[in-house]
């Protein structure tokens, strides 16, 4: 996957020091330390913490279960409203959600209750007997998933909760999604998320059969067919183009397809990486490709974006990493021209300075020229036209690009549902593609008994 940067020097620095460049962004807190933040919970009544979390996750029971020492308690109300709550606790961004909307969030506290940390706690520590989920009677009857995502996994370990028995079909090796292909290493350590994936299937009642990519060797009119219903958990399978000639180039890439490549490496020596690189975008996986390709050894990393820091998508905290990071950032600045070598190989990026005028972009006819021997573009994702290509795919309503549901999670097609990244409505978070699945579960589950 890698091929655009082969002719790119490996990192220099040994394993092991590559290694701990890669642990844990936040160290987790200890027993006294959770004891202590949990105590500073008002334990809210109607608290705006758990208004605010996409999940719904009941945040002052958790936080009153730890101040008591009932740990496993505070991991089963978490993971109640979100089986995937040990990932989210280390990557949703609770800087703009629970724990910005925490009372103690004002200045003379100083700083919200730590909200992540504590979920994160309750969830590492938490020792079950048995597992903590029990299904329901079978109902016989069968649904697929296309999509061994956050959305997927979340849809399949309702269902499976409900008593229905469940196929999830992943076009990978390895189910996860996102938590599993496109956080950064620092965020989700060593094989958590696989941790997390096999602990959701504990509970029975699922089977994953993996390379099954929709569109190739799965139909989707097959599925409907065979099941009783389809939820669609496709994620945003295409990475969006510059549209700028020489975008070919070696050593230009997606940003989201080296970072897949790093998180699976075994070798992180082998990983090519570049003295000078460029970072196009201006959301969380820019700022996780740059910080990363700093911490793997480049000397020089510059993230360019097309307006003002105010208008990033990452939050700045995000921001703020990458600036710790030793990440150069340059804003009013739209790509305009690949520069290549005599061999064609990428030299640089020419930007052409952006100024807003009457609440629009415009280039002001100045020009910037950044030195580079790659550039990682980092500007969105986009559905992969290829998973929706059979007869029945292309019945289903888009909006935006996206598959368009109604209210319930249900496609302009019969029988089929879908949530997460690929539907209209939506921030692409973990958490929130954790609670679409969640919801379209019981969507199913309702449709089918009331079809009995």
């Amino acid at each position: 996957m890698l091929e655009a940067l082969k002719h790119l020097p490996q990192a220099e620095e040994s394993q092991e020091t590559l290694r701990s460049h890669f642990t844990d962004l936040n160290p987790a807190l200890n027993k006294r330390q959770a004891a202590i933040e949990s105590d500073r919970c008002l334990y809210c009544y109607d608290a705006p913490c758990t208004r605010i979390c996409p999940s719904e996750i009941d945040v002052p029971s958790f936080i009153q279960n730890i101040a008591v020492g009932n740990i496993n308690g505070a991991a089963k109300v978490i993971l109640d409203q979100n089986i995937l709550g040990a990932s989210c606790s280390r990557v949703c961004p609770t800087e703009i959600l629970c724990e910005h909307a925490c009372v103690r969030n004002h200045d003379a506290e100083g700083a919200p209750v730590k909200i992540g940390l504590l979920q994160r706690f309750a969830l590492d520590n938490a020792k079950f007997e048995q597992h903590p989920f029990q299904r329901d009677a079978s109902t016989g009857k069968k649904i697929a998933i296309v999509g061994g995502g956050p959305a997927g996994l979340s849809c399949a370990h309702r269902l499976a909760t409900l008593g229905h028995d469940v196929v999830i079909f992943e076009a990978k090796k390895k189910s996860g999604g996102l938590n599993e292909y496109g956080i950064a290493k620092y965020k989700l350590t060593e094989d958590s998320a696989q941790r997390e994936v096999e602990f959701l299937l504990q509970i029975g009642g699922i089977t994953v059969k993996h390379e099954q990519v929709l569109g190739k060797n799965l139909q989707l009119a097959d599925l409907r067919r065979d099941y009783d219903a389809v939820f669609l958990g496709l994620g945003l399978g295409a990475s969006r183009q510059l549209g700028l000639t020489g975008e070919d180039a070696p050593g230009l890439m997606a940003a989201v397809d080296y970072i897949a490549e790093l998180r699976q490496a075994e070798d992180l020596t082998k990983l090519p990486v570049p003295k000078q690189c460029v970072v196009i975008g201006a959301g969380n996986t820019a700022i996780d490709m740059a910080v990363q390709i700093a911490r793997l050894g480049a000397e020089q990393v510059t993230l360019v974006y097309r307006r003002g820091a105010e208008h990033m998508s990452a939050t700045h905290h995000e921001q703020d990493i990458a600036k710790a990071n030793q990440v150069r950032i340059v804003t009013w600045a739209q790509p305009q021209e690949v520069l290549r070598d005599a061999e064609g190989k990428v030299s640089g990026m020419r930007f052409a300075r952006t100024k807003e005028v009457g609440g629009k972009l415009q280039t002001s006819g100045a020009t910037i020229d950044i030195p580079a021997q790659a550039v990682f573009k980092a500007i969105g994702q986009c559905m992969d036209n290829s998973s929706l290509s059979d007869a029945l795919a292309k019945d289903l309503q888009k909006q935006n690009d996206k598959i368009h549901v109604d209210a319930q999670y249900r496609t302009s097609v019969s029988g089929i549902y879908a949530g997460g990244d690929c539907i209209a409505d939506g921030q692409d978070l973990t958490v929130q593609a954790v609670q679409h699945g969640k919801l379209a579960a019981l969507a199913i589950d309702n449709d089918l008994k009331a079809k009995v």
